[in-house]
């Protein structure tokens, strides 16, 4: 028996060449039922670029421990949760506090792409982005409009 080769420019090639990178529908398809709001595609990259600055920084804050511990102290910031986060127990009292102090928040569809931009390797379910001066404009951009997007009921 021989083997058959597969044609290199054939379906399979180019559906594995394209697997690392996601596209923002296929990412939608894991939310959890809480992930509201919801940011667009278009904020989405806005926020991925405005905490990569703010890594630059060192002007976040990373994880759940460390978010909720800094929210208590009054530290003021966007919210940026991973929607596709397991069990939704980890970090559904984070929006809570965050309404309870005026501070906005908003869902993306990805942990894995929420540590890409945090600079880590490891996936990451929240991330507070302080402002500074250094982003200023970026930050203030991506805060007008999580502020415009609808809150859940």
């Amino acid at each position: 028996m021989t083997k058959i080769k597969a044609d290199p420019d054939g379906p399979e090639a180019h559906a594995e060449a394209c697997s690392g990178e996601r596209t923002y529908q296929e990412l939608l398809v894991n939310q959890n039922p809480i992930a509201q709001p919801l940011a667009s595609r278009r904020l989405t990259r806005k926020l991925y670029k405005c905490i990569k600055k703010a890594v630059k920084q060192k002007q976040i804050r990373r994880g759940v421990k460390e978010v909720q511990k800094f929210v208590n102290k009054g530290e003021k910031g966007i919210m940026v949760l991973a929607g596709d986060t397991l069990p939704i127990e980890v970090y559904c009292h984070l929006p809570v506090m965050c309404e309870d102090r005026n501070l906005p928040y908003v869902y993306i569809p990805s942990k894995t792409d929420l540590g890409a931009a945090a600079g880590s390797k490891r996936p990451t379910c929240v991330i507070m982005v302080k402002p500074h001066e250094e982003y200023q404009e970026a930050y203030d951009e991506c805060l007008e409009e999580v502020q415009s997007l609808p809150l859940p009921l």
